[in-house]
């Protein structure tokens, strides 16, 4: 017994020491990969400022930065004005366009070829060429994933949010750092927001006023454009707001739904540019001396880009580019224009000369601190922009006059010197976070690159006290030298600058770049649990090999190499780095492998190869079908509307094409309800339980053609039949699988009756695909009976010519399997085959967000997240 024990133990041992290997790889690699960053819960406030170096400036400055005693109230605040800088402006609109393209704002004549979609915002273009120095347009840079909750949360923090981030886009919790909605609030700003609700997931109790609308239904491109246009224009007559936000989302579910080059796009980028038309004309109209909006700031901006095909989520350049267009309702001094860029100019449509401008997202929440007057948010690491700062530079107070003996500084003096102070106030706040984060995280950063920004830090606060004292020149110092690159303030810009630019490289290697070392040691401790798993196979080789034997393995050397060939080469792919837009197309080229393999040997066995030569003709429709998949038309449920017109040349508007497009579908869903048939009549057992299978999948194939139907343009139809066809029919289509797949558990376990094994598999296998099958068609759309039937053919071919093998084989068990292991290959690649034919791609612009909204006009996180 003690024998046996110990044998038991020493089979089961190596398996243990395998998933002890296989835990800790898996660990080391997700550390690496799922990157992590740790929230602090501290927040700025006014009264910081009397601990930073910079808060000794000058007695003049001092007063201006006046810290408010702690039981100040917001009201006293909001009326004193005064915290870490001098406010440059008293009302700020923001205006985001989700997925706002670069190409959508910049002129065409800043690209190589001009596009449909280009010269749509003329509004902005205008403005930028033609108001001077007080407009610009911005190239603006978002750090991945682009996502819209991890845009506005990195918008609004200043901070960078990780990979990880990205589960929490469905049902986003609240913001419990600090940023820059609860520094306005918190000084006594009033917030006026409409649009996208994902703002009050975020900030649920931060705003004055709120007109929320429901985001995630990206079949609907103007619900919340109409509510925002509602309220946009009256609101900037009101005086009740001090920062209003107004989130526009229909050019992003355009992409979602039609991609960027379709004409749903283009109609929605020229309703904007009409209601940006409007916007500018009452700011302008009331920005008088005295008028409303005398001191407001007007930003547009993306939150991010988007793909041709209308995705968004990764860091590719058409992701993460998007635009940014601000305006000052005052122009600025023309010495300060100086300090816009100038180096990626061109001429605009009218021959005009237009320049642009590079922004950083990371940079948004501390530059609008920054002109606001309000503290930083505490977790920010990026730097105050200085173009978009010398917008505003016409507001500060005293500008050009000196004191003393000292000469008058020059508006590009004075405008550095407050820049240079703003500055200081930045890398203070930014190396307060970075040491406070270092010292409380669970996994802080490098003390190597720790050093290296302390440094940094130190050379530029050096000697910062007699830099100040020497801003003011003796008289007669003439303004050029004021104004050059070697005068003091402009010696701590660049020093703070250094220091701001090497910790923002220091967060995005320590929270947007994968840790290579850690993931390569995982891959390491991978391959060493894979070592011992081959020990441990030859061990149960040796104990099986008599077996191995009866199977004649070494007769059938091609058949066996062949299907490991075919498996290697399907793991090497997954090194490659365009594996992932790749997957689909590899995997249907092994696929056709396989096949070929097949084929070899029926004719080298004297067969005619007609399944085979069918499986091949197969594997040729499925690529094209994948092709298909990964452009956005396929996500419309218009697939073959495209596979029609690249494949047979049928023009659009012709006859055929719309018979093919609306009524094939629905032939092909009775064909597959006929098969269902056939293959249910054939089962003998549980005759009751047969019926009402049968009966609940026709029923669900039944209101899928109504479904469809009510959203064909072939005959009119009332609007009681398009809301039930809809809504209701796809909700009782998905109770209907719910039901029966319950009432398979169910008879599953009530069941008494002798049934053969075989016979209870066959039943409760068909009994899945009833319950199954027509959720899944409903929410692939109207190519989903063509792509199911592709594939059941596919896999009665593999199944007949597998079966023909085995009948000949003299093995009557799972050997056979081990001779001839191509049939089980054919099915995993067929598989993978199926998700790509299907539209889908591993990527998070894959995501088909309108499935979640077949049946339902609103979303809900468990019931849609689910689907």
């Amino acid at each position: 017994m003690e024998t046996a024990g110990g044998s038991k133990w020493s089979l089961i041992r190596p398996f243990l020491v395998i998933l002890l290997i296989h835990s800790l790889a898996i660990y080391l690699f997700t550390r690496g990969f799922l990157l992590t960053r740790t929230e602090l819960a501290s927040f700025s406030h006014c009264s910081d400022l009397t601990h930073s170096p910079c808060s000794s400036i000058s007695s003049s400055h001092r007063r201006s930065n006046f810290t408010p005693p702690p039981d100040e109230s917001p009201d006293e605040l909001h009326r004193d004005r005064r915290c870490w800088t001098k406010p440059a402006v008293d009302r700020l609109v923001i205006i985001v366009l989700d997925a706002l393209r670069f190409d959508f704002v910049a002129p065409s004549t800043f690209f190589k070829d001009k596009k449909p979609w280009m010269d749509k915002l003329r509004v902005l273009q205008k403005l930028a060429s033609a108001e001077g120095s007080s407009a610009r347009i911005f190239k603006a840079i978002a750090d991945p994933p682009t996502t819209s909750l991890q845009r506005l949360k990195g918008l609004t923090t200043g901070g960078l949010p990780t990979f990880i981030d990205v589960g929490n886009s469905f049902g986003a919790p609240a913001i419990v750092e600090d940023n820059l909605i609860h520094q306005l609030v918190r000084n006594g700003k009033r917030v006026l927001m409409m649009g996208d609700d994902t703002w009050l997931q975020l900030f649920p109790d931060h705003f004055n006023t709120s007109y929320p609308y429901p985001s995630f239904n990206v079949k609907d491109l103007d619900t919340v454009d109409n509510g925002v246009i509602e309220h946009l224009l009256p609101s900037l007559y009101k005086e009740d707001w001090d920062v209003l936000i107004a989130h526009f989302l229909g050019v992003d579910h355009a992409g979602h739904i039609f991609g960027v080059d379709s004409a749903q796009m283009i109609q929605k980028l020229e309703q904007y540019n009409s209601i940006l038309e409007e916007v500018v004309d009452v700011l302008k109209s009331e920005s008088g001396a005295g008028g409303l909006h005398e001191n407001t700031f007007l930003i547009v901006m993306g939150d991010h880009g988007q793909t041709t095909n209308g995705d968004h989520g990764g860091g590719t350049a058409e992701e993460v580019e998007t635009s940014l267009f601000a305006m000052s309702l005052q122009s600025p001094p023309a010495s300060v224009s100086s300090v816009l860029d100038s180096s990626f100019c061109h001429p605009d449509l009218d021959g005009r000369k237009l320049c642009v401008g590079i922004f950083e997202q990371l940079d948004f929440a501390v530059t609008i601190s920054a002109l606001l007057g309000i503290p930083f948010p505490f977790g920010s690491i990026g730097r105050v922009d200085p173009e978009i700062y010398a917008l505003s530079a016409h507001t500060w107070e005293g500008r050009g006059t000196g004191t003393n003996d000292c000469q008058p500084s020059s508006d590009l003096a004075s405008w550095k010197q407050n820049y240079a102070n703003a500055l200081c106030i930045n890398s203070w706040q930014v190396k307060r976070y970075i040491d406070l984060y270092s010292a409380t995280s669970v996994i802080g950063l490098p003390i190597e690159d720790l050093n290296h920004v302390s440094e940094l830090y130190s050379q530029a606060q050096t000697n910062w006290s007699d830099t100040v004292s020497s801003g003011y020149l003796p008289m007669g110092t003439p303004h050029r030298i004021q104004d050059s690159e070697e005068s003091p303030f402009q010696q701590k810009i660049d020093a703070y600058s250094d220091f701001l630019e090497s910790v923002a490289k220091l967060a995005r290697s320590a929270w947007t770049e994968f840790d290579g070392t850690l993931m390569g040691v995982g891959l390491s401790c991978m391959l060493v649990s894979l070592a011992i798993h081959l020990l441990a196979i030859r061990r149960l080789n040796i104990l099986c090999k008599p077996y191995q034997n009866a199977l004649n393995i070494l007769g059938n050397y091609f058949s066996l190499v062949s299907p490991l060939l075919l498996v290697a080469i399907r793991a090497a792919s997954f090194l490659s780095n365009s594996y992932i837009l790749a997957e689909g197309s590899v995997a249907n080229f092994l696929l056709a492998t396989a096949g070929i393999i097949r084929l070899q040997r029926s004719i080298r066995e004297w067969k005619l190869p007609t399944d085979e030569l069918f499986f091949l003709l197969l594997s040729t429709i499925i690529r094209f079908g994948i092709e298909i998949g990964m452009s956005k038309e396929s996500s419309a449920s218009t697939f073959l509307f495209t596979f029609s017109k690249n494949i047979f040349g049928i023009n659009e508007g012709d006859p055929l094409l719309t018979v093919l497009t609306d009524i094939f579908p629905i032939i092909l869903l009775f064909v597959l309800a006929i098969m269902f048939y056939k293959f249910i009549s054939g089962i003998c057992c549980w005759p009751h339980f047969r019926y009402i299978l049968y009966f609940g999948t026709v029923c669900s194939y039944l209101l899928i053609a109504l479904h469809w139907a009510s959203e064909s343009n072939l005959m009119p139809i009332s609007l009681f039949v398009q809301y039930t066809g809809r809504n209701f029919a796809p909700q009782v289509v998905y109770a209907i699988g719910f039901g029966l797949l319950v009432l398979s558990v169910l008879s599953r376990f009530l069941d008494s009756s002798r049934v053969k094994p075989t016979a209870r598999m066959t039943v409760l296998s068909l009994a899945l695909v009833s319950s199954w099958s027509p959720t899944i068609l409903i929410l692939l759309g109207r190519q989903g009976p063509f792509a199911v039937l592709i594939f059941i053919s596919g896999a009665w071919f593999i199944v007949k010519s597998w079966r023909e093998g085995w009948i000949e084989s003299t093995r009557r068990d799972l050997g056979a399997f081990i001779i001839d292991p191509i049939p089980v290959i054919q099915w995993s690649f067929l598989a993978v085959c199926l998700f790509f034919y299907t539209g889908h791609w591993c990527t998070f612009d894959g995501l088909r967000y309108g499935a979640a909204f077949v049946g339902f006009d609103h979303f809900n996180i468990i019931r849609q997240v689910a689907e």
